[in-house]
């Protein structure tokens, strides 16, 4: 079998010629349109990776400012110290202000367990924190005397103002 012979026919030459040329210029067509919409796609794909890789730095900046703050307001949340401060002892003559401060450092030890904690919850047995305060009596210059609170300031340090008086 072979192949018949179109050369004594020009109109199928043409048609041939025809397909041929249209084939290649319809192929051309299709390279130019697909590689115009893959540089655009390749484009817009490397445009979002940026925007991504500039969206996860903020988001990691984000996160570590947010856990700082968090930290910080976990901090503040919690009490961290104790400080007294002890008033009204000079109407008593005491001049001796070392044993003032040896009882400030007492009321101290005695609070040290609040320490620690959480300042709602604090707060909320600052009943029990009066009581304790107030019922102790203390000794100097063999006098007898007693605390009442002035006030008390709760954040993360708790300010005791304390007056002294005599125990009846």
């Amino acid at each position: 079998m072979r192949v018949p012979t179109l050369h004594r026919k020009p109109v199928w030459q043409r048609f041939f010629a025809g397909v041929v040329i249209g084939g290649c210029i319809s192929w051309m067509v299709f390279l130019f349109m697909y590689g115009t919409l893959q540089e655009k796609q390749t484009k817009e794909i490397e445009k979002q990776n940026s925007i991504i890789k500039d969206l996860r730095q903020e988001k990691s900046i984000w996160q570590d400012e947010w856990n700082k703050l968090t930290k910080k307001n976990a901090d503040m949340l919690i009490i961290q110290n104790v400080n007294v401060k002890i008033k009204g002892y000079e109407k008593y003559n005491i001049k001796d202000s070392h044993s003032i401060f040896e009882k400030e450092e007492e009321i101290k030890e005695d609070l040290r367990s609040l320490v620690a904690k959480d300042i709602n919850t604090v707060y909320q047995n600052k009943e029990l924190i009066f009581k304790t305060i107030e019922n102790k009596t203390i000794k100097i210059n063999n006098r007898r005397y007693k605390f009442v609170i002035k006030d008390i300031f709760f954040f993360s340090t708790i300010n005791i103002n304390l007056e002294l008086r005599l125990a009846d």
